[in-house]
């Protein structure tokens, strides 16, 4: 995972996150009021953004974690069925990566404290860690 520092080009876009097989997280500069915002991408996925950075890392950790899903399709309440059958951990974060919802409500869902969310958040982080850099050791780029 390589990091850089922000430099928007002429479309107000720069490179937030590079991660391996063509993952990356764009920083986007918009000329109106709405401030930084954060744009997943990768291939086969359909573009998400988000208000701050940690929001898009840990969404591209959950990707990572389930070696890739597709939110198209799903509907605006449905969660990608890849999502669903990697564990609890992994839909907690998924979770945490949507608007409105933030670590109280994932606990108040669960009728867990607020430290067991981030914990089940810090293994997915972990994890996916891992995978990418197992994956760099085997040459993927």
């Amino acid at each position: 995972m390589s990091r850089s520092e922000p430099s928007p080009s002429a479309d107000g876009e720069s490179l937030h996150q590079a991660y391996i097989l063509g993952v990356r997280i764009v920083e986007c500069h918009p000329t109106d009021a709405d401030g930084v915002r954060y744009r997943f991408e990768a291939p086969h996925h359909t573009g998400i953004t988000f208000e701050n950075p940690e929001t898009a890392e840990l969404y591209a950790d959950v990707y990572f974690d389930v070696n890739g899903f597709e939110e198209d399709g799903t509907g605006d309440r449905g969660v990608p069925p890849e999502i669903i059958q990697a564990g609890r951990d992994t839909l907690v974060a998924y979770f945490l990566t949507q608007p409105g919802v933030d670590v109280n409500w994932v606990a108040s869902f669960y009728g867990v404290k607020p430290e067991k969310v981030r914990r089940y958040a810090s293994r997915v982080e972990k994890r996916a860690a891992g995978i990418r850099e197992g994956a760099k050791e085997r040459g993927m780029e």
